[in-house]
Parts: C-alpha cells; structure tokens; sequence
C-alpha cells in the first residue's frame, strides 16, 4: 500500500507540531525540507518523531563522500526514514551514503536519490547544459545509475514513476512530488499527476502539501487522497 507523506512546508518547530497534531491519524508520515530544517534544526525532527510519526529527510545531500556519510549517519541517529541526495553526486557519494545508512540495521532511514527536479522542464535543463535527453530519458539515466549504486529509491515526478517502475528492480521506492488532487492548483510543480494516476504508475510514496496543509478542512483533505490513493490500488 502507498503511504501518503504531507510536506511540512511551514517555518517553525511549533506550526509544525500544530499541523501533525491537527491531522492526527489520517497521516502517519511528514517530510521535512530545506526551509523548516534550517530554521528549526533536529529538534523540529525530534518533535515529529515524538508525535510517533515517520519522518523523510528531505535535504538532498550533494558534497564529498565523506561529508555525505557523516550526515547520513547523523539524520540515522534522528531516527528519521527516508533520506535524500543528489545522484549527480556521483557513485562514491551514493555508495557512501548507503554505508552511513546500512550501519543502523533494521532501522536504517532508506536512502532516495534525486534525478531531476520536479520544478524543471526541457527549457530549465537546457539552460544548466544537459541537451540531447527529456526530462524523462534523464530522469530514466540517473535513476539507473543511482540504483545500481546504493540508492533504495528514488524521487521522481509521476509523469516518469510508470516507466521507471517497470524497468527497475522490485523493491525499488518511488516517491514522488508534484501529487496534486483534480482540481487543485498546480503551485511551482511543472510535472504533476493525482493520487490516483501515481499510485495506479508505481508511486510507493506520495509527497502532499499545499492540498493538505492550506484546505480548509487539512484533516478532511487528508481522508480523501488517501481515499483516492486506496481506491487505485
């Protein structure tokens, strides 16, 4: 069954903990970013995880191995579960940060490499010199060499989740951004799907904010996507 994560995209320690406690049982899983990470640190981690909630990491690491391996293993002593980096850190760094991770057993946080940015389109990935390939046939080439490397999953936009899904190995993470329920508006995401198309694709992870956090109704909007995403299974 995919699980349903709500993207804490807020400021502080406090409306974080707000919006988890408001939400309460509908939602189990809460990603925390770059934003609410550096204003709040790992105690805004702690206190998600003291709500007994899941937690997805969500900095995506991209430095030398070493720096690589010692954050991982700092974010596995948070106890958090998911973890993402840049693919384009190159094989040292993805295999480094799969090392940090494996040190913590059973409860080691899953490692998720970074293909391409959902924020980017064809234009975008001209103008940083990648030409010759789509958003997709890049995505597709990162995603296989991250794998092969050490990464347990991957982030991806919906649009390539069904490709990617079927061509790498069982057991592979598919989280996927850009999850936007019929009708809602679209925000910085270029590449978007609903709930129901990336889960029927292969998403084993559903990244939400903005249709949750802003709804009138934050719990009533969580009941529905997850009504939608069980409903495509």
């Amino acid at each position: 069954m995919a699980e349903l994560i709500v993207a804490l995209d807020v400021q502080s320690r406090e409306e974080a903990v707000e919006k988890v406690k408001l939400i309460g049982e509908p939602v189990g899983f809460y990603k925390i970013g770059l934003e609410l990470f550096t204003a709040e640190g790992p105690d805004v981690v702690k206190a998600v995880k003291d709500l007994g909630k899941k937690v997805f990491l969500d900095l995506k690491f991209h430095d030398i191995p070493r720096t690589v391996e010692r954050a991982v293993r700092s974010g596995g002593k948070l106890g958090v579960d998911l973890m993402t980096i840049h693919s384009v850190g190159g094989r040292a760094m993805i295999a480094a940060a799969h090392e940090a991770a494996a040190e913590f057993g059973a409860a080691a946080p899953k490692i998720l490499a970074v293909t391409v940015l959902t924020s980017l389109d064809q234009t975008d990935l001209a103008d940083v010199g990648i030409v010759g390939r789509t958003p997709a046939e890049q995505v597709a080439a990162m995603a296989k060499f991250a794998t092969e490397n050490g990464a347990d999953g991957l982030v991806c936009s919906p649009m390539e989740v069904g490709a990617l899904s079927r061509s790498l190995a069982a057991g592979t993470l598919f989280v996927t951004p850009g999850v936007r329920p019929a009708g809602s508006a679209v925000g910085d995401q270029k590449r978007i799907a609903t709930p129901a198309d990336a889960v029927r694709d292969g998403a084993t992870h559903l990244v939400v904010g903005r249709p949750i956090l802003a709804a009138a109704d934050p719990v009533a909007a969580a009941r529905a996507i997850r009504a939608e995403m069980d409903a495509a299974r």
